[in-house]
This record gives C-alpha cells, structure tokens and sequence, in this order.
C-alpha cells in the first residue's frame, strides 16, 4: 500500500492505515520505535513496560525505603 508523507511542523508525517495499525497492535498514543536499515524506514512498536511485584520489593534497600509521609488530617468520612 502506498500512503503520502505530508508536512507536520518542521518534520514529515505518514499516515498508518487502520488494517495495518490493528496488525501490528499499534493505537493512538503508542510509542513506536523509528529506525532507518539499510535506507528503509522501519516502525516497530514499543512493548509496554511490565513489571512484577516480587521485582519491585525486592528492589527496596534500606538506602531507598522512607520513612512514613504524613497527609494532614482526615477529610470526610476516612477511616483511619
């Protein structure tokens, strides 16, 4: 499929077709990562960070962990 490369700003711009965009999982808003191999210009899309919660906790060092964060007083019917 051909599409045209029109101005956007001071940069160019194409359009992704809607059949080639569910294809390839792509939807507005997702990051893509732009390359240029072997003069072609290539977009793929850039997967989600995932992260686990067993990572995430076992990442806590005393030198990061702080202390308690205190919020003011209860507002409206906040148990506490």
């Amino acid at each position: 499929m051909r599409v045209r490369v029109q101005k956007w700003g001071n940069s160019l711009a194409i359009r992704i077709p809607k059949p080639f965009a569910v294809e390839a999982g792509v939807q507005q808003g997702a990051e893509v990562e732009l390359a240029v191999s072997r003069g072609r210009l290539v977009a793929a899309p850039v997967a989600a960070a995932r992260y686990r919660l067993r990572d995430l906790l076992a990442a806590i060092t005393p030198e990061n962990l702080h202390a308690e964060v205190a919020t003011g007083p209860r507002v409206g019917r906040e148990v506490w």
